[in-house]
This record gives structure tokens, sequence and C-alpha cells, in this order.
């Protein structure tokens, strides 16, 4: 989905209308402002640009919707920010807020590939973790104390290992 033509705020207002919808399923201007912390007339502004773009039905002091397209953008947006907070939660150990907050920052940049790596890596260290991710030598309680790269990735790629060579519960109840 090509979202290149749309500004970082154009996405945020389009990540908010899709935020409100699925909370109270009608949005208007003034829930966007709250959810967003900005003035009444930026919210204006902003809705008579994604309603030239087609990408959102709009009329003064009436509800909005998203088109389909801006629908699209919406939920693209939403899934970039889930993947960047899980990573930086999952595998950084950030605190929820902070990487709320960071991956709102950085959704607007992610490429599809480095997209689609990063989902890579997430599912790789969902299954050979199990979900247990204290296994970056403990890394992400300490990333500042780290100060041999190498013994941390040799860390890693034991404890990758050692999930391989231990009978996964699925493998065991496949023969039962």
């Amino acid at each position: 989905m090509e979202t290149g033509r749309l500004s970082e705020s154009l996405e945020d207002y389009l990540e908010a209308i899709l935020a409100v919808l699925d909370e109270k399923q009608a949005v208007r201007a003034k829930d966007i402002a709250k959810r967003l912390s900005v003035s009444s007339p930026s919210v204006t502004g902003a809705l008579h640009a994604l309603s030239e773009k087609n990408l959102i039905n709009y009329a003064p002091y009436d509800v909005i919707t998203l088109t389909s397209e801006g629908e699209a953008i919406a939920r693209d947006v939403t899934g970039r920010h889930h993947v960047l907070q899980e990573f930086f939660t999952k595998v950084l150990g950030v605190n929820e807020a902070e990487a709320s907050e960071a991956a709102c920052r950085m959704e607007h940049s992610l490429s599809p590939d480095l997209m689609k790596r990063l989902v890579g890596f997430l599912a790789c260290v969902e299954n050979y973790t199990d979900g247990d991710t204290d296994w970056i030598c403990g890394a992400a309680k300490s990333y500042g104390e780290v100060n041999d790269p190498d013994a941390c990735r040799e860390c890693v790629e034991k404890c990758i290992e050692s999930h391989r060579k231990e009978p996964r519960e699925s493998e065991d109840s496949d023969g039962a």
C-alpha cells in the first residue's frame, strides 16, 4: 500500500479515526481532537485534506467515516505501530508507554521490506523461545551495560540452538 503521499500527521489522523471507530462505532471531530490532543481547527483542516484525497467521508457536524482506501491505509499504519511496539516491548524490554511513543514516531517510515523482515524476526522470536524474551543475555534489562556484542550474539545463538534441540509440545502431540 502506497502511503508516501500522506504526511505523518494525516496518517495519524487516519489511525485515530480507526481507533475511535473501533471504540465507539461513530467518530466526530471532537473525538479526534481529544485523542490526538490537538485543536478543533487542526482537526478540521486535516479532515478537509483527507476528504479531498477520498480517504474519509466528512461533512461538518456529521459523523466521520473511512472510505475503503482510507480504512486500508489506517489499518496498515496501525499494523506497523503494533509490530514496532511488540518489538520494543517483547525483544527490547521497553515499557509500554515508551514503546508506544517510539512506535508512533517510527511507524511512518518503515518500508514494506523492513516491515516484512521485522514481522519475520518477531515470529522467529516467538517460535524459538515460546515467548520467553529473556534470551538476549538479559539485555532487555541492561542494554546500556552490554559491553561485548560478540558475547551477547553467542548467547543468543546458544539459546536459539537449545530451543531447536528441545522437543516442542506441538511435535510431542503430533505423534500421539
